[in-house]
């Protein structure tokens, strides 16, 4: 019952949120879970009646983390997990942009919300206006691309070691070791006595099995 009455409340603030506030295109529970999507020139006006509305009291902002669609124009979603401490209730807002154009910082109304702006701007490149400290956070000074965008290659494009010689970190490009190679898993438990290049081994084995006691060669 307990859980009915918070689907209720919570399906409750999702009609609330889908006809009363200007730039909300969508607000529904996926999942037993509030989610919004919004249109970024709208995302701080929301924000800010989500964090002050005792109706939603969203004191916490959890994290914020970007999903990469390459085939959309505007490519990246931002999904910003919030919390309810006093109500106890959850809400996940989204919305767009591409590469160039900002999403409005909620830095004013988080402060922990810097860490987590950078972070997205780091590995993602989503770019966020009124931020005063936009910089990369995880990778290192000077990298080059955005690593969790789906069009980085996999090796990305440098590698860093540091040089004994020179006793300092050098940046070098991406060598592989080896070449690709495509290897055939044959399994002796599937019916195939001698694997790929162990000819010579099983001849041998079988010359000595014509020639074993008993066996009625070799005579």
């Amino acid at each position: 019952m307990a859980k009915g009455l918070r689907m209720g409340a919570l399906g409750s603030l999702a009609v609330a949120l889908g006809t009363q506030f200007r730039g909300v295109s969508r607000a529904a529970l996926e999942k037993g879970e509030l989610v919004v999507h919004v249109h970024r020139d709208s995302l701080f006006d929301l924000m800010e009646v989500l964090r002050d509305d005792p109706r939603f009291a969203f004191q916490q902002m959890m994290d914020l983390c970007g999903v990469d669609f390459p085939e959309r124009s505007e490519r990246f979603d931002v999904v910003y997990n919030l919390l309810s401490v006093t109500l106890n209730q959850r809400c996940r807002v989204i919305t767009t942009t591409d590469e160039t154009a900002p999403v409005p910082s909620v830095h004013r109304l988080w402060p922990s919300a810097t860490w987590w702006e950078r972070e997205c701007y780091d590995l993602f490149g989503v770019l966020f206006s009124d931020q005063p400290d936009l910089r990369r956070i995880l990778t290192d000074y000077g990298f080059q691309g955005f690593p969790l965008r789906k069009d980085f290659p996999l090796t990305g494009y440098t590698e860093v070691r540091y040089d004994v010689d020179r006793r300092q970190v050098v940046y070098e490009p991406v060598k592989l070791t080896q070449d690709l190679r495509n290897f055939d898993f044959v399994s002796p438990w599937e019916g195939m006595l001698t694997l790929p290049g162990d000819e010579k081994a099983h001849q041998d084995r079988q010359g000595i099995a014509a020639g074993a006691p008993g066996s009625g060669r070799g005579r």
